[in-house]
């Protein structure tokens, strides 16, 4: 039987007061090292996420509820999406690199350097409907061999970055972090939100025609540890991984309401038939919530055409 836990929504502001859900969370799998990286493949019905430390990637099948290896070892991946074909696209702290997983199981790097060097350690990813690949690039999996390989950084800077869908140039976007972590875009894609776990707060950039990015003011700033993975539901508000769970922001930055966890949470993903389960990675654990709120429409969902 799944273990439950009693469901703790606190509403801070009422454009919270709609949310709702099941009055328990399950934990629907314990034994993680660290957590992270949720995603879903509906194609197949269930959940992938990274056991990092474990150099791991577990699945677990929506259908029957059950938990099994996926990939091992996986080059201490990380963060996980899928493009607009619904394959999947990882970032491998270990082989520091950005990864494509094709229909046949064969895997393609998407970058693993730029201006020749190798990048530090990519942690999570997302794509755009014009199929540019963005992602971050910590120190984390260089810092030790705990979540990676002990290494110097050749880059020497910890950024974000684009890769062109077409030509395959990587370009950096934003260099001023300290440690860029989850990003997300804005239901428009006019904006990119990007977490800087470092600093605790949430920035927002104005995305151009042409790949660039401008602003970068900080819209949120973390109450509870740091932030770390980020969604968006389908009206638009943002959902940040911290460390008493996940935290729920209106566009203009106000922390509007909080589902608490009992241990410190890494990331989330919505996912299932509806997009209404809410699937969150937190240090050992994996929790699910089904909400009666949607997460926005992934690329792979999206209408032809945009």
């Amino acid at each position: 039987m799944t273990e439950t836990i009693p469901t703790e929504l606190e509403e801070l502001d009422e454009r919270f007061a709609t949310v709702g859900g099941d009055e328990r969370v399950e934990r629907i799998y314990q034994g993680c090292r660290w957590a992270e990286g949720p995603v879903y493949v509906p194609a197949g019905r269930y959940l992938l996420w990274s056991d990092i430390p474990n150099d791991r990637m577990l699945r677990w099948d929506e259908p029957t509820g059950t938990v099994g290896p996926f990939r091992t070892p996986a080059g201490y991946t990380n963060g996980h999406t899928l493009d607009a074909q619904g394959r999947l696209i990882s970032c491998e702290q270990g082989r520091r690199r950005v990864t494509r997983t094709e229909h046949d199981g064969s895997v393609t790097t998407i970058a693993d350097r730029w201006e020749g060097k190798r990048f530090n350690s990519p942690n999570d990813v997302v794509v755009k409907s014009d199929g540019s690949i963005w992602f971050t690039d910590p120190s984390y999996g260089i810092t030790s061999d705990y979540e990676g390989h002990r290494a110097d950084s050749e880059i020497g800077a910890d950024q974000v970055y684009r890769a062109d869908p077409v030509t395959g140039e990587v370009r950096v976007v934003a260099d001023d972090f300290v440690r860029p972590n989850g990003l997300a875009f804005s239901l428009d894609e006019r904006l990119l939100y990007v977490v800087d776990t470092r600093r605790r707060h949430l920035r927002v950039f104005d995305v151009h025609d042409d790949g660039t990015l401008t602003g970068g003011k900080v819209l949120a700033e973390c109450t509870a540890g740091s932030f770390d993975g980020i969604r968006l539901d389908d009206t638009g508000r943002i959902w940040a991984a911290t460390h008493e769970g996940v935290h729920c922001f209106a566009p203009d930055g106000t922390l509007i309401g909080k589902l608490r966890l009992p241990e410190k949470t890494s990331n989330l993903v919505f996912g299932g038939l509806k997009r209404n389960w809410l699937f969150m990675t937190a240090s050992t654990s994996v929790y699910a919530i089904m909400l009666n709120v949607r997460g926005a429409r992934p690329v792979y969902a999206a209408p032809a055409g945009g």
